[in-house]
């Protein structure tokens, strides 16, 4: 009960924030850490003790899954080159830099475990970027590089720390074994991911060929995929993390949704988007859970001297210290990138001393951080506890809310200007996509509505007409998107007086079925199969109006 009673609580709050959110002028991360802070001081029940392996389990297939499958593909192979610098050069300098400016600060901490917690600080967060500054203030391709790192970055670091933590429970590492491991780890989570894929497009197949099935069991084929993908990864031995992120990313691309029906695909699409905020912000909640505990219980190491001033400087010097080794690995590629291109006789793309700035600050530690150091084991083979294992979770913790707590102050002014104004690429795209769309429909349309009807070899009136009506509605939709100012002006106005007279037809419609309902004219399975018509209705315009 006492189980239950927390994860309603941390739901429910979950929720608050992303209302709260909207008053405050605070990144959701920060605000939802803070939350979880101030629900723990009062209730010191609240408190449950984290099984590591299921921890990691629960949060970091989902979270994986889903950045995977949001992230844009296009850009990612395009960029795909300062992406693998950063997502895995930058990695492990990162180890290694970081992991031996760590042990230097904290000497009491062993090596082996500064590498792990260096590995897993590694993995960036480009959702709380997203949440700290608009994304239209930041230029696209430095935005494009962000998310693949972001996304890339959390498998080859969290494959790290799982070495890393491996070597500490082991006491010995073996760089050739490692080598072997790691790239059987890499190749075989990989093919996991595509097995998982494949097993699950097969599956949705057959419940389509079966006929009548529920859409709600096709979604749960989706939701299981990521879950799948992760434990027959781990099973042999391989990156469960890399397997997740696999499957995500080709999930897109696969044309597995082409196996889903139209309310299966919509469901999805909703419950997707629905877990990742619950996952996330679940991960910032039972943090600030545990913010009291961790500040009350400052490991001694930390504070042997100034009891408040050294543990707060010490995660200070450590963020300064991750922010430095990015500008710095940031600004080696930058001469590499300039260099490669004067001896290919090429034009080079470098970033300017601002750009460098904002990436730097832009390197936010977030979600997957998280789980991946409150997944460290309690205990050592013999039974002795973990090795440092509460001060790696205090400075992982508190590098966390300081990366996040700099980057919301710094990142809104560095990176005001370094946007042109003018129209969005992406908007610009979509326009384009939309007239291609519609011009495509309309010859279909015309092609169909000129075929002839039956044996007496004539075109008829009704199809002509439903034709007419259908055409009319994407010759407006090319309008509103003409160039031209003025035809796209008139065009939105239009549109604007025809939504409106929808939505107003579709409240008339919500009332008339409340009233039925109220009378007893209609029962509740009429009135809900209607209000899911009305509703779906009603998204598809406030989406279109949202859009334009």
């Amino acid at each position: 009960m006492h189980v239950a009673m927390f994860i309603l609580v941390v739901l429910i709050f979950v929720a608050v924030s992303g209302a709260l959110v909207r008053l405050v002028r605070v990144p959701l991360p920060v605000l939802q850490i803070a939350i979880g802070a101030a629900l723990a001081w009062p209730v010191r029940g609240m408190h449950v003790e984290i099984d590591p392996e299921l921890f990691l389990l629960v949060f970091i297939p989902p979270l994986l899954f889903s950045d995977a499958y949001g992230a844009p593909k296009r850009e990612l192979i395009a960029l795909r080159g300062p992406i693998l610098d950063l997502a895995i050069g930058l990695v492990f300098f990162t180890i290694v830099g970081f992991g031996y400016a760590l042990h230097w600060l904290v000497p009491s901490i062993p090596l082996v475990v500064a590498f792990a917690l260096a590995a897993v600080l590694s993995p960036t967060d480009a959702v709380a970027v997203s949440s700290i500054v608009d994304k239209s203030l930041v230029p696209a391709r430095l935005m494009h590089i962000l998310e693949g790192e972001a996304l890339l970055n959390d498998a080859s670091g969290l494959v790290m720390f799982r070495f890393a933590v491996a070597a500490a429970l082991t006491g010995s590492f073996s760089f050739v074994a490692a080598s072997v491991t790691f790239l059987y780890a890499v190749a075989a989570g990989i093919l996991a991911g595509v097995a998982a894929l494949f097993v699950a497009a097969k599956v949705l197949q057959l419940l389509n060929r079966i006929g009548g099935v529920p859409a709600e069991a096709q979604v749960l084929v989706m939701v299981l995929l990521p879950f799948i993908a992760y434990l027959g990864a781990e099973n042999v031995g391989a990156s469960g993390i890399l397997a997740a992120v696999t499957a995500g990313v080709l999930t897109g691309g696969s044309g597995i949704f082409r196996f889903l029906g139209v309310s299966a695909r919509i469901q999805t699409v909703s419950l997707w988007t629905t877990l990742s905020l619950v996952f996330n912000g679940a991960l910032f909640i039972l943090l600030g859970l545990q913010l009291p505990e961790i500040i009350g219980n400052v490991p001694p190491e930390l504070g042997s001297r100034y009891p408040v001033i050294q543990p707060i400087a010490t995660v200070v010097a450590l963020t300064l210290c991750l922010i430095g080794l990015r500008f710095l690995w940031i600004w080696v590629g930058d001469i590499a990138t300039r260099v490669s291109a004067r001896l290919r006789e090429q034009k080079a793309e470098p970033f300017g001393l601002r750009v460098r700035i904002a990436g730097s600050v832009a390197g936010v530690r977030g979600a997957i951080t998280l789980a991946g150091i409150l997944s460290l084991p309690l205990t050592m083979p013999n039974g002795s506890p973990f090795p440092a294992r509460d001060v790696v979770i205090f400075l992982a913790a508190g590098v966390i809310i300081c990366s996040l707590l700099i980057a919301s102050l710094a990142l809104p002014k560095v990176a005001r200007g370094l946007v042109e104004p003018g129209e969005d690429p992406g908007a610009a795209e979509e326009r384009l996509a939309r007239v291609g769309a519609a011009k495509a429909a309309i010859a279909r349309i015309e092609s169909m509505a000129g075929a002839t009807d039956g044996d007496e070899g004539e075109i008829s009136g009704a199809r002509l007409a439903a034709a007419d009506s259908i055409v009319a509605g994407y010759r407006r939709r090319i309008a509103a998107s003409d160039e031209a100012d003025e035809a796209r002006a008139e065009a939105r106005e239009a549109g604007r007086l025809e939504l409106e007279l929808r939505l107003a037809g579709i409240e008339a419609e919500r009332a008339a079925v409340r009233a039925m309902f109220r009378s007893g004219q209609i029962n509740d399975h009429t009135m809900q199969a209607l209000f899911t018509e009305i509703t779906l209705t009603e998204a598809l315009l406030k989406g279109r109006q949202a859009r334009k």
